[in-house]
């Protein structure tokens, strides 16, 4: 099966081989732990999932790592300088103030002024909702989960090697910068040109700076600054780095490559982050590529808008699972599937409709799912995917640039239509889940997270008797009771039974 897949640095979709036969070697920007990660953080983690699984199920042995970006990151990302404060910084305030109002619980982190420690808070919490959402790379930390205070190190030794091939030099104001004019591929990937970003790239250049850079679009690689919540002692002074070269370096250490197969983020990283990363990478070690594959999946808008805080639209993804966001929980399986089922270079519509169809799908595949393997005592059939017409149909649509809207409309009228065999189709459920990752979910988890069972079973017994006595006002309050715990109650002449809602 031939892999095609978009270029964001060639602006086509080519061919994808690994450069290494048999196995991938690919990194994804993660988040930046000063806050929890919100819905469009996690469109971009688990579009980098579902092509990681993808590339697994087509017999890849795939390396993914996701980085954790707990220093360096400013508030002014937009500028190739990174200037404003320290994410950190601003994370450290904020939550010290949320203690004092008791926005957060007292020991969420005993000192809000300890960047480690809030670093450390919301890094955990990111990954405790990965792991709910069946992001695989979640459950893979710390060996896969990098932290860039772990690789200062490293970091230096790469701004010494720029430095001794002339890549960087320390400006006046004694902060080592990168030199784009060195690199005179520098644009490649956004497509920007040394002399837009001259006369200042629509705000992107940080202008009260210019006088210590040989160029406006020059940008930090590292910065001395005693006075910084993070600091490390360095050759150039005590300070911190720039977030460009964090990954760089994370990327190229952990999967022990110079060249990456493929790289991945949201398409607000294009510029000024991945286009910083190609240069000094490149510049570190002559080679002509970073990454052979660059891929990024486009914003999630929120009900036809974009995300702002301000119009109250910004939802973490704590907020959805827990119904603060919508008045009602979701299910993480159900949540997976609204994030996943656009197309990863498409906008996606964050809509409560959008939750309620992907909640009517995760329902029809879980139950589905159920009736299979109690059919099949559980045990499927193996099933070949490049032989089997379900399979072969939905990863050779997956193939092609991931789409994924084709690849459920072949999911969807199986579903309808699964066979007679139910060990088969239990295989093909099976071989469909390690890509899509939704019955893994829906199955184990919703099991898990249902410790009520018993109680549920309780209240429906207690539903009949009462309406047996005709005391319909205490069948009404039981009822209430398991609405209550996020249960679907149905009653008819053969009694009472209660489903758990996934959303």
């Amino acid at each position: 099966m031939e892999i095609r897949l978009y270029n964001t640095l060639t602006n086509q979709v080519e061919r994808f081989e690994p450069l290494t036969a048999g196995r991938v070697k690919m990194y994804s920007c993660g988040p930046t732990v000063y806050d929890f990660a919100h819905v469009g953080n996690f469109r971009s983690f688990l579009f980098a999932d579902l092509l990681r699984r993808f590339l697994e199920a087509s017999g890849l042995d795939v390396w993914h790592v996701m980085n954790i970006t707990d220093v360096g990151h400013m508030t002014d990302d937009a500028v190739a300088d990174g200037t404003g404060e320290d994410k950190m910084q601003v994370a450290a305030r904020r939550l010290k103030e949320d203690k004092k109002s008791g926005k957060v619980d007292e020991g969420a982190v005993a000192n809000p002024d300890d960047p480690y420690e809030v670093a450390n808070y919301f890094m955990h919490a990111f990954l405790d909702d990965g792991r709910k959402l069946g992001l695989k790379v979640a459950s893979e930390y710390p060996h896969r989960v990098p932290k860039a205070t772990q690789f200062i190190p490293e970091m230096q030794q790469m701004i010494a090697t720029l430095i001794a091939r002339k890549h960087a030099y320390v400006g006046s104001d004694g902060v080592v910068y990168f030199s784009v004019e060195s690199f005179p591929s520098y644009g490649q990937l956004s497509g920007n040109t040394l002399e837009a970003l001259r006369v200042g790239a629509g705000g992107r250049i940080d202008i009260d700076n210019q006088s210590c850079k040989r160029h406006p679009a020059d940008f930090m690689l590292w910065k001395p600054d005693p006075k910084h919540i993070m600091k490390w002692d360095s050759p150039w002074g005590a300070g911190y780095p720039g977030w460009h070269i964090e990954c760089s370096t994370m990327s190229m250490r952990v999967l022990e490559t110079d060249v990456l197969d493929i790289h991945t983020g949201g398409e607000d990283l294009i510029f000024p982050h991945h286009e910083c990363e190609i240069a000094q990478s490149c510049g570190a070690t002559g080679n002509e590529l970073f990454s052979r594959f660059w891929m990024h999946a486009r914003f999630l808008l929120v009900e036809g808008e974009k995300m702002s805080k301000r119009k109250g639209n910004f939802f973490t993804v704590r907020d959805i699972l827990s119904g603060k966001a919508t008045g009602t929980p979701v299910h993480p399986a159900v949540l997976r599937m609204e994030l996943i089922k656009s197309h990863y270079r498409a906008h996606s519509n964050f809509t409560t409709k959008g939750l309620t169809d992907s909640a009517n799908t995760v329902r029809r595949l879980t139950e589905l799912g159920q009736r299979l393997r109690d059919a099949c005592g559980g045990v499927p059939k193996k099933i070949d995917r490049a032989d089997h017409p379900v399979t072969k149909a939905f990863m050779g649509a997956l193939a092609n640039d991931l789409n994924v809207s084709e690849a459920m409309a072949v999911v969807h009228a199986w579903i309808s239509s699964p066979g007679e065999d139910p060990a088969e189709a239990y295989g093909v459920l099976l071989a469909l889940d390690q890509v899509l990752g939704i019955w893994e979910i829906a199955a184990n988890d919703c099991q898990a997270r249902d410790p009520e069972g018993d109680i549920a079973a309780s209240l429906c017994a207690m539903i009949d008797e009462a309406r047996r006595a005709r005391d319909f006002s205490a069948a009404d309050a039981h009822r209430q009771r398991l609405i209550q715990l996020g249960y679907e109650v149905r009653s008819s002449s053969d009694g009472t039974s209660a489903k758990k809602k996934l959303a």
